[in-house]
């Protein structure tokens, strides 16, 4: 085996492009015009995906949070309205799937429970995403295994015990594994990147990825030069939008300016052997020539 997996019609893993999604979540509010704006500005960055996120709101809202209210963009209303509002239907996924197509464009997206698995079955997505919240929901990883669909699993707020046994109830086959820190913006000191080696090391089969949540590029062009075979980030057409993911994640500017650097550390890391490029030679004539006739003088 190798760490590579096939989701659509590219494959994720060893020697291959990194993939890299625009996390659309949530930031479109409830607005399917939002959240083709924010489809077009993936599509203009270079992402090879976007993602949504797909919930009934009955079975992952808690039931004593259901009457609590919050001020949002449809007045003052219960936490359980709020959800409501922002989930699409049948519809808009139809649109979504027919525009990302025009597109050219991936999508999938993070189930967060079983009917929510069922519904978007519908549309034959090529991947599903387990969210790091469910990441110990075995009935949820079960459900998405029998789809028989490629796999991102998020590790945030998980230990090493817990994510073992995801995986071990996922399989290793059709399995992309993401670090990642479960915190809206994440702190630097938080990220421990270095936990895509750990990852690779002990999983050296699966693809290992990074989902980042922290203000700021750096940090996931660090995951690339650490050998993340696909990032996630949020995007947003502005950061101060209403919502609760947009502090945290890239403007369509942002994001383009990402992929394009990951396009570069991808050139730039080169094979891992040493060679004596055309470019230098003119160079190593030059200026080796003149200093062994400098010796030979001296």
């Amino acid at each position: 085996m190798s760490a590579k997996v096939k989701v659509g019609s590219r494959f994720i893993g060893q020697d291959e492009p990194v993939y890299v999604i625009a996390e659309v979540g949530i930031n479109h509010n409830g607005s399917l015009a939002l959240a083709k704006k924010l489809i077009d500005g993936a599509v203009f960055s270079g992402c090879d995906a976007v993602k949504f996120q797909k919930r009934t709101p009955e079975l992952c809202v808690p039931q004593d949070q259901w009457k609590m209210e919050r001020d949002t963009p449809w007045g003052r209303i219960t936490y359980l309205e709020y959800k409501h509002k922002i989930e699409f239907g049948f519809s808009e996924y139809e649109q979504i799937d027919e525009y990302c197509k025009h597109k050219g464009i991936d999508w999938f997206v993070s189930a967060w429970d079983e009917e929510s698995v069922e519904f978007i079955e519908q549309f034959n997505p090529i991947a599903y995403k387990i969210a790091s919240a469910t990441l110990t929901d075995e009935d949820l990883l079960i459900k998405i295994k029998s789809t028989n669909k490629p796999v991102m699993l998020s590790t945030g707020m998980s230990t090493m015990e817990e994510i073992g046994v995801a995986v071990n109830t996922l399989g290793e086959k059709n399995l992309l594994l993401a670090q990642s820190t479960s915190s809206y913006p994440c702190k630097e000191n938080e990220l421990n990147l270095k936990m895509i080696e750990t990852y690779k090391k002990l999983y050296p089969n699966i693809p290992i990825g990074y989902s980042g949540h922290e203000t700021g590029l750096a940090p996931t062009l660090a995951a690339v030069a650490l050998g993340a075979a696909f990032v996630e980030r949020h995007i947003t057409l502005d950061r101060a939008m209403w919502g609760t993911d947009q502090a945290a994640s890239v403007e369509v500017n942002g994001m383009f300016q990402l992929v394009k650097n990951i396009r570069d550390i991808e050139k730039a890391l080169g094979d891992g052997k040493k060679k004596v490029y055309t470019e230098e030679m003119k160079n190593l004539t030059k200026m080796r020539k003149f200093r062994n006739s400098q010796k030979l003088v001296g």
